[in-house]
């Protein structure tokens, strides 16, 4: 099955974009009369018919759509981005793969990547929505500092998670969550969190995670925790 993507279908476009009609009308080689199905990312998808076969604007009309329910629990990554960024792609894609909906991207004192290209990012996370046939698109945060990021989280009423190698060693992620909740866990950059850090996220209702025995590199860890989580609610 192939998934393509237009957001606005509730507001009445019909009509794949430019890169979406190349693909489907140049590489599928699709033609007018056949049946596609397009995902808006807001929880619906769509049958549909092309109606106009261009390869800049693929024009589609809708035979039913089907409409997906959320989780009973929700998942916000917050991971600070590598220095390696196909490392940081990687998050992004499987992380929507595991089926994350929200993912914040911040700077701490040991980053060692202080700038992010968002259109980058939300290509890539449009492509991982598409490739794992899902009907939501994760909302996606501007780059931001650590302070920023607690600001942020001030605002959202969910359980608060910072993973942390300390001593002696925190119980597991798994341990502490709790069923059909919203989470949020931070995972540092390759330096890890300072100590300053930590005390500043605890005093802000965040509690200290183990994810296990082993020392993770930032993008193991962003993965361990998302699966974690939907492990907890299984």
């Amino acid at each position: 099955m192939e998934l393509y993507y237009q957001p606005n279908i509730p507001e009445g476009a019909h009509l794949l974009d430019p890169d979406e009609s190349r693909h489907c009308v140049k590489v599928l080689r699709h033609k007018a009369g056949d049946h596609i199905w397009v995902t808006d990312g807001k929880g619906f998808m769509y049958e549909a018919k092309i109606e106009k076969a261009h390869h800049k604007e693929c024009a589609f009309s809708i035979i039913h759509k089907k409409q997906y329910p959320k989780k009973t629990y929700s998942i916000h990554l917050a991971f600070a981005p590598t220095k390696n960024i196909d490392r940081t792609f990687w998050v992004i894609e499987k992380s929507i793969e595991i089926g994350v909906d929200a993912i914040h991207f911040f700077t701490s004192f040991h980053s060692e990547r202080r700038q992010l290209n968002q259109q980058k990012v939300h290509s890539r996370a449009i492509s991982a929505m598409k490739q794992s046939l899902k009907a939501y698109l994760p909302a996606l945060y501007d780059l931001c500092t650590f302070d920023e990021l607690l600001l942020r989280s001030d605002q959202l009423e969910m359980e608060k998670y910072i993973a942390y190698i300390d001593n002696p060693p925190p119980r597991h992620l798994f341990q502490q969550a709790t069923r059909e909740k919203s989470y949020l866990v931070l995972i540092g950059p390759e330096g890890g969190f300072s100590a300053d850090e930590v005390r500043t996220a605890r005093k802000r209702g965040f509690h200290i995670v183990s994810l296990g025995e082993s020392r993770l590199r930032t993008e193991t860890a962003a993965i361990a925790a998302c699966h974690t989580l939907h492990l907890v609610n299984e």
